[in-house]
């Protein structure tokens, strides 16, 4: 529910949206000009009668004086406004910050994403991240069109267009195809759980970060991702218009609301329409009453059926903002329909943010994705969340192990990660003195071997803060022949610490960072805040490789004791050759078998599934063979399947519900179908389906 607006604060601006001065509403009420200026303040509550002629003056009941959840009188004219050129004559032809990325979705994705991450409103809940692609045309596109107010945009996009600059060009090829195809194309992203596009309208803050200017980050914490306030450009970048309107839902209160705080801005060229010459940017809202900025648009609280109208309906109450890209295009130009461009933006997804999507048995994660799409409100891909199982099992695998507190020191069998301390020094800051002290901080190396369906690996995947994939090395000075593996670097607060040479560290990485925060080196902020910069760096990467040295290196032969090489040697985690190839993404797969022979002779094993989606509950045939070199494998019957975790076992059966993800269950080998003895050879789990049985 909202706060209810302080009277003085709702009263000041009716008299502002009406254009009367204090004086002159003082007058009509026979009263002093100092007692209207003591309401306005807040130092003096007008009586109860005073409140009906109050209310017949501002053209509104009484009830709205209470309450004051909206504005007295009629409503203003929602339109576009247009900054008028530079009385100097100087031009912009675009907006520089969009020129700092690629202008595909796969970038859109990463950045959208990451800044909802670092506007994350309660840490015991994931921000939740919903894109949605929706096709209009017809009906459906004459109505939004007309909701847009496209007639007083059109003129401008025609002049705007003629430039021979390369947004002109953008400009022409987006309204050849809403002209001739008749369609068009909007993206929306929605989070939940974050802060909205809290502040004044001009002011510092969040909404002016976003709506008014450019290269003003305004990142509440240190634990940000983004520095530069680049990110938000991808959203116009992504336009052929040039075109995003916002519909936020604040998480604390602006002129007494929370809910539909909504504006649009556009980007444009330098242009000339009608003889008047116009700077570049435009906003579409209510004409501001304030003679600083008398006439020009600012955010307005629309109702319900304004935001249907635009395609900025919400579902929930749950603070944060939903930005929607009109005439959305993908620059890569590698996907041109609906279902190709659903899967692009899956795929960046979980490329970027598999960590920040994983969770642990007592720790939610931070980011839940989705991603749907839609051809004039009919659903052609049905809302699909993104498991990060699906394409990093390995290391998803690893890090939650390392949230778990299941990792261990050296690789002894099958399915373990192991984790290492790889040191960081962090000079001091020039800023501080030549006397100052540098941290030295612990991040962490996990190690685990890479999974059957990992399509890159081998590398490490280097993170800090909200656990966006930041980028993915070679190691250098790795040993021939070594086996695949992942392995992932968490630094600064990705490792969950929260002391001083954390902090320390994650200012460090964050400003080694360039704008698309995708590696770390000596940037220009980096060697102007900090001595011997680049040096530290190149000590970090080192420091990384001889970790991962010591781990993939090692031999436990040489150690005395054959137990867990046994184990390793034995104990195999894999399909059987004929199918392990093509599975793909479509059928559940082991991710993790930790296994060990007991006093009777039987193999006990522990198994982790993860499990793809679908409509239909699971039916599935745990199988378990002996791995022998040459020959058929021969099948061992079970003695005992138990299930664990989101699974029932039903006559040998594994069950599993559609919204499953990751399934653990148990088994025990029967000894008398052991063609010989269990420490003589290794043993293999693999996951069937179940054919249905029929009457």
């Amino acid at each position: 529910m909202e706060d209810t607006e302080d009277f003085g604060v709702w009263l000041g601006r009716q008299l502002r949206r009406s254009g009367m001065s204090q004086a002159e509403f003082a007058q009509q009420l026979d009263l002093t000009r100092a007692a209207v200026s003591a309401w306005v303040t807040g130092r003096a509550r007008p009586r109860a009668e005073m409140m009906v002629r109050i209310a017949e003056i501002l053209e509104t009941d009484v009830a709205t004086l209470v309450t004051r959840d909206a504005d007295a009188g009629s409503a203003r004219p929602i339109g576009w406004y247009h900054r008028i050129a530079h009385h100097d004559g100087g031009r912009e032809y675009g907006n520089a910050a969009a020129f700092a990325f690629d202008a595909n979705l796969a970038v859109l994705a990463r950045e959208v994403t990451q800044n909802s991450l670092d506007e994350r409103l309660d840490p015991r809940r994931p921000v939740r991240v919903r894109f949605t692609l929706h096709e209009l045309t017809g009906e459906h596109l004459h109505s939004f069109l007309s909701a847009l107010k496209w007639d007083e945009l059109e003129p401008h996009y025609t002049a705007a267009a003629r430039s021979r600059q390369k947004v002109g060009r953008v400009l022409a090829e987006g309204l050849r195809a809403l002209r001739e195809d008749s369609s068009l194309l909007l993206l929306r992203v929605d989070d939940y759980n974050a802060s909205g596009l809290t502040g004044p309208e001009y002011g510092d803050g969040r909404y002016a970060a976003v709506v008014r200017r450019q290269l003003d980050s305004h990142k509440s914490n240190d634990r940000a991702g983004g520095s530069y306030g680049l990110g938000k450009a991808t959203l116009w970048a992504a336009s052929r218009l040039g075109l995003v309107l916002i519909n936020s839902t604040l998480s604390e209160t602006h002129e007494g609301r929370t809910a539909r705080r909504v504006v649009g801005r556009l980007d444009l060229p330098w242009r000339e329409v009608d003889g008047i010459a116009y700077a570049g940017p435009a906003w579409l809202g209510e004409p501001d009453t304030e003679k600083e900025h008398e006439g020009v648009s600012r955010s307005w609280w629309a109702d319900e059926r304004v935001v249907a109208d635009l395609r900025l309906d919400r579902d929930s109450d749950d603070p944060g903002t939903s930005f929607l890209v009109v005439g959305a295009h993908d620059a890569a130009g590698n996907n041109d329909t609906l279902e190709d461009l659903h899967g692009a933006l899956s795929r960046a997804l979980a490329d970027n943010f598999w960590a920040a999507m994983t969770s642990g048995r007592s720790t939610s994660a931070m980011l839940e994705a989705s991603v749907r799409a839609l051809r004039n409100g009919e659903f052609v891909v049905p809302e699909r969340r993104v498991d990060p199982l699906d394409r990093h099992p390995a290391l998803t695998h690893a890090l939650r192990a390392y949230i778990d507190g299941e990792t261990v020191d050296e690789l002894t069998a099958t399915g373990q990660v192991a984790a290492v301390e790889v040191a960081l020094v962090v000079p001091p800051l020039r800023a501080a003195g030549r006397r100052a002290e540098g941290h030295s901080h612990r991040a962490v190396l996990l190690v685990t071997p890479a999974a059957d369906m990992d399509e890159e690996h081998s590398r490490i995947t280097c993170m800090r803060g909200t656990r966006m994939t930041v980028t993915a090395r070679r190691p250098r000075g790795l040993r021939p022949g070594v086996d695949p593996f992942q392995a992932v670097l968490l630094a600064g607060f990705a490792t969950g610490d929260d002391g001083a040479a954390t902090h320390a560290a994650e200012a460090f990485l964050r400003a080694a960072e360039p704008p698309e925060h995708d590696r770390w080196g000596a940037t220009e902020e980096l060697t102007a805040a900090y001595a011997n910069a680049p040096r530290r760096l190149t000590e970090f990467n080192a420091a990384m490789d001889s970790a991962l040295r010591g781990v993939i290196g090692r031999r436990t032969a040489g150690h005395g004791s054959t137990g867990p090489e046994v184990l390793r040697k034995l104990l195999r985690l894999d399909a059987p050759a004929a199918v392990s190839g093509r599975r793909g993404h479509g059928h559940p797969l082991v991710d993790r078998v930790v296994g060990k022979v007991d006093r009777d002779g039987a193999w006990t094993l522990d198994v982790t599934l993860s499990v793809p989606q679908r409509d239909d509950r699971w039916q599935l045939l745990p199988v378990v063979k002996f791995d022998v070199r040459s020959g058929g494998r021969p099948s061992l019957e079970w003695a005992e399947l138990s299930a664990k975790e989101n699974c029932e076992i039903v006559d040998g059966r594994l069950l599993v519900d559609p919204d499953v993800r990751s399934a653990r269950f148990g088994g025990v080998t029967a000894v008398g179908s052991h063609p010989v003895a269990a420490a003589m050879a290794g043993v293999i789990v693999d996951i069937q389906q179940a054919r249905e049985a029929s009457a």
